[in-house]
């Protein structure tokens, strides 16, 4: 049996995918929800939201992620960074896939990714959960309901979590699997209710394709001036680094919080939505997304709340710190209703620095935003995870490791090309600690980090002196008005000079270590970078 509007021509049935139970094609957010309700998926909190709980998994499992290592494939992945899965393995996995799917109820949504038309791809989300379907008609672009008439998937997802794979049969690591097979435009996940994975296997796959177009893939953040999308600017950055608040500037127009692609006319964003951490979320801080938490439709999950009241807990991890909400772009008042701006006019390299040594901003030249770039550093703080006691270094390169599926070059000499081309001003900016390492010093203030990106976007660091950085070489605001002058020059933010030395002199070494792997594949003037 099935109901709500579809393409006739290009049904489940026409993709090969027989025997289901009851198929809901398309079905608005009120009635995923009335389904999900009906199902015990969730519950509904206030303000209509979706209240869900993920169970096992909180977040992604990275390492149950795979891609069909074929013809197409061979040469074209950075297999050192993505897993392998045969074409036998993966041809059993859909057969047996398939299989357990009859007779079980499921929904479809077609939807568009990318916002700019000329580079569109037509994603069908095939999904066992009522409330995957909300999320990802979430984070995705909606067809108008005439368009569904004449829909064509260009990419298929089907999402069965109730699903366990078999890893001698299927080529696989464990139960959970995450599998991409570029040449069929199929992705099949099992064993896991999270539902970033939905999210981040579409993204990896436009990662894979749009470079063969010229485009540069970017998983970052990105805004514009109010009424001149030509003043835009993109936000690269690791989670806790601050790229979705700082993007979510509310004297700025927000494109997108997650990511972007940059072509010969502008930047233009993958998603319909956002996906935002909660944890700590406040009124005061974050009041465009603490706001969503009380809208219909978004998407709560694994927030600890008030059985009586239905109130969340912001503050309580209990669940999981990667705690998350999922709305629609438009439930943000200064949101781009069209998801496509100019060409970047500054380009910001967002890091939370846990040893204290980077400036809270840094101009960079093109040549060492590569090099940041491909060092995509930040850093884990103590009781993060289990056995850290001190700040340790994270290099995720491209900002973005898990979901780059060439290599990193790719994306960089992309990047490069980019900037280069087009004259943007590349920035590092620090959100993590000043006047000594963490457990010593504090967390960069707020205020400063939105006066400084203020002063950037603004032109203000324009007119203002820089020096060389001993230790990095890009440059640093010797005084901006508004800054405390100390906190530009975090030496001069520590007690111990001598251990601010010995500090920088680690870290640096951290970073040239890391690039050690990066040096074959990049041009001269970037090693000079990297070698310093």
């Amino acid at each position: 049996m099935t109901n709500g509007r579809v393409n006739s021509s290009y049904s489940l049935q026409e993709q090969g995918i027989t025997g289901l139970g009851e198929v809901h094609y398309n079905l608005l957010v009120s009635q995923l929800m009335e389904k999900a309700i009906a199902k015990g998926e969730g519950h509904i909190g206030l303000g209509g939201t979706m209240l869900v709980n993920t169970g096992k998994f909180t977040g992604r499992s990275p390492k149950d992620k795979h891609v069909v290592r074929d013809d197409v494939t061979e040469n074209t992945i950075w297999w050192e960074n993505n897993t392998p899965m045969s074409e036998e393995g993966f041809a059993n996995l859909k057969a047996d896939m398939l299989e357990h799917m009859k007779g079980k109820e499921f929904f479809v949504e077609d939807l568009y990714a990318n916002a700019d038309k000329d580079h569109r791809l037509n994603v069908r989300m095939v999904t066992e959960f009522a409330w995957h379907g909300i999320f990802m008609r979430h984070m995705l672009r909606r067809p108008a309901r005439v368009e569904l008439d004449s829909f064509i998937p260009g990419l298929t997802v089907i999402n069965s979590p109730s699903f366990k794979a078999d890893p001698e049969r299927h080529n696989c690591r464990s139960e959970t699997v995450i599998a991409l097979n570029l040449k069929e435009k199929l992705i099949l996940i099992g064993g896991t209710e999270y539902a970033g994975e939905n999210k981040k296997s579409v993204f990896t796959t436009l990662n894979y394709l749009l470079p063969e177009e010229g485009v540069m893939a970017m998983h970052c953040s990105a805004n514009h001036a109010p009424g001149k999308p030509e003043e835009a600017a993109v936000f690269f950055g690791l989670s806790g680094t601050g790229k979705t608040t700082l993007s979510a500037d509310p004297n700025r127009v927000l494109i997108g919080d997650d990511e972007h692609g940059w072509d010969s006319k502008g930047v233009f964003n993958f998603e319909g939505g956002c996906y935002a951490k909660t944890i700590n979320l406040s009124a005061e801080a974050e009041p465009e997304i603490y706001a969503t938490t009380r809208m219909f439709g978004t998407v709560i999950e694994n927030m600890v709340y008030d059985e009586d009241s239905l109130k969340l807990d912001f503050d309580d991890d209990s669940l999981t710190p990667n705690m998350r909400c999922a709305y629609p772009l438009f439930y943000i008042d200064n949101a781009s209703a069209t998801g496509v701006a100019g060409h970047p006019k500054n380009v910001i390299m967002l890091t939370c620095d846990a040893f204290g040594v980077l400036p809270p901003i840094a101009r960079l030249s093109p040549e060492q935003a590569m090099y940041h770039f491909l060092s995509g550093f930040t850093s884990k703080v103590a009781g993060t995870e289990r056995g850290v006691t001190e700040p340790q270094p994270t290099f995720s390169t491209c900002f973005g490791a898990p979901f780059m599926p060439r290599r990193p070059e790719v994306y960089g000499d992309l990047l490069m090309k980019q900037i280069n081309d087009h004259g943007a001003t590349c920035w590092l900016v620090n959100t993590g600690w000043s006047g000594g390492a963490y457990g010593v010093g504090s967390r960069m203030p707020i205020k400063a980090t939105r006066g400084l990106l203020s002063a950037a976007l603004d032109g203000t660091l324009k007119t203002v002196a820089f020096q060389k950085d001993p230790h990095f070489g890009f440059e640093v605001p010797v005084e901006v008005p508004g800054i405390e002058t100390d906190l530009l020059h975090p030496r001069d933010t520590w007690k111990d000079k001598a251990a601010y030395d010995e500090q920088a002199k680690k870290l640096v070494g951290m970073f040239k270590e890391n690039f050690q792997q990066y040096l074959p594949y990049v041009s001269e003037d970037v090693k000079a970078v990297a070698i310093g």
